[in-house]
């Protein structure tokens, strides 16, 4: 596992194959960086699905309302939902879409990212400046690389657990 250099900016995301070991950019894009701790602390991440996985672009999820494999996951209603929380206005930036990278998923409305989010599996450069980056994997890519494709999955792959590192 990846030096954690700031435990209260880093997240630890439990899959399948192994941890994923993410840390968030809170200069970049403050408000996204507290939604996804918030979210974490809550435990309203856990066994969330993968909803949109796309074969050389990037893996989904996030969908707190519709993806939750306890509760209920809704093949068709994964990827429309979010948390009960307010909105997030766009926090765009210069950082670029490289593999590995976090961005906040929304709908067509800049300001309409939520709780919903992304992981580039490549460099996808045509996102830059479209879509919030708030974080990037530092240790377990290759465990986000094994997650199964589809739109939604037949059998989607869900995150266990997420953490913030101080918490763990």
């Amino acid at each position: 596992m990846a030096e954690i250099k700031d435990p209260e900016n880093t997240i630890l995301m439990e899959l399948t194959g192994g941890t994923v070991v993410i840390e968030l950019l809170p200069d970049i894009a403050p408000k996204h960086a507290e939604r996804m701790k918030e979210l974490a602390r809550a435990g309203q991440y856990d066994n969330v699905a993968f909803h949109r996985v796309i074969d050389g672009f990037m893996a989904q999820t996030g969908d707190v309302q519709n993806g939750n494999m306890e509760s209920g996951f809704n093949l068709r209603m994964a990827g429309t939902g979010g948390s009960d929380l307010p909105d997030l206005p766009a926090e765009f930036s210069g950082i670029p879409h490289d593999r590995g990278t976090l961005g906040a998923a929304r709908s067509a409305n800049p300001d309409s990212a939520n709780s919903q989010f992304f992981i580039n599996f490549s460099d996808n450069h045509f996102l830059n400046r479209q879509y919030t980056v708030y974080g990037r994997v530092i240790s377990g890519m290759e465990h986000v690389d094994a997650i199964t494709r589809g739109e939604p999955p037949a059998a989607p792959d869900r995150m266990i657990s997420v953490k913030v590192a101080a918490d763990a």
